[in-house]
């Protein structure tokens, strides 16, 4: 029986795809550059590189956080500061949210039945702001956000460091949620919990999740079944 769930944030429950090309456009405009359709798509592919170099443990944080832009700036050909625009982008993006659709209506089908824990790899800056505008705070237990936990997903010591934290843990009762499988299904696999991929697209896994979920309304009587 399932008691302890973790819900990964960005793109399970937030739409951090949306948020990110709206934040990245002002700042970019901010910088007088032209958000073109070319830039945004680069820098998300870029981005995601990044964090999973950060993932692999081969660089920081903070090295993600302006290497991305360095490295968009230089391909094509910008005079701008990637630390400047490191800067304004948080600021943006911690403003303001966008659900996932059927975010909501799993938090309230799920909270009270199980002990809810949301794990981020996020900034707690960024995630700080968004999850206050939100309003989603009221549903967890604990929110671990990888810059204060010390450690990031998939890491074992982030999760570690996590349930040493939670009165009473017991791995056998514990499940991660999470679109990522580089993060979140690897990360459950590493320390030995039950995993649950959010697939709304369909694609085929490269790591093998527990459970498959297409959509968000599955998961309350899955996680009874289980």
């Amino acid at each position: 029986m399932i008691r302890f769930v973790f819900l990964d944030l960005d793109d399970t429950i937030l739409d951090f795809k949306k948020a990110e090309r709206k934040a990245l456009s002002k700042a970019l405009v901010e910088l007088g550059i032209n958000p073109t359709d070319e830039i945004l798509d680069r820098y998300r592919e870029i981005n995601i590189s990044q964090w999973k170099l950060l993932e692999l443990g081969e660089i920081t944080r903070e090295e993600v956080k302006v290497r991305r832009y360095r490295l968009l700036f230089d391909e094509f050909g910008i005079d701008a500061s990637p630390e400047q625009a490191t800067a304004i982008y948080e600021g943006k993006l911690a403003v303001g949210h966008y659900f996932i659709d059927g975010a909501i209506n799993l938090l309230d089908s799920i909270y009270g039945k199980y002990k809810l824990y949301l794990a981020s790899n996020g900034s707690k800056r960024v995630q700080d702001g968004r999850l206050d505008s939100a309003g989603i705070r009221k549903y967890f237990d604990s929110i671990f956000i990888s810059q204060q936990v010390g450690y990031d997903k998939p890491s074992k010591m982030f999760f570690d460091k996590c349930f040493s934290s939670i009165e009473n843990f017991d791995r056998e009762s514990a499940i991660i949620i999470g679109d990522s499988l580089s993060s979140d299904i690897q990360g459950g696999i590493n320390v030995g919990i039950k995993t649950v991929w959010y697939n709304p697209h369909h694609q085929q896994p490269t790591v093998q999740p527990d459970y498959i979920v297409n959509s968000l309304s599955e998961l309350p009587s899955l996680l009874e079944r289980i």
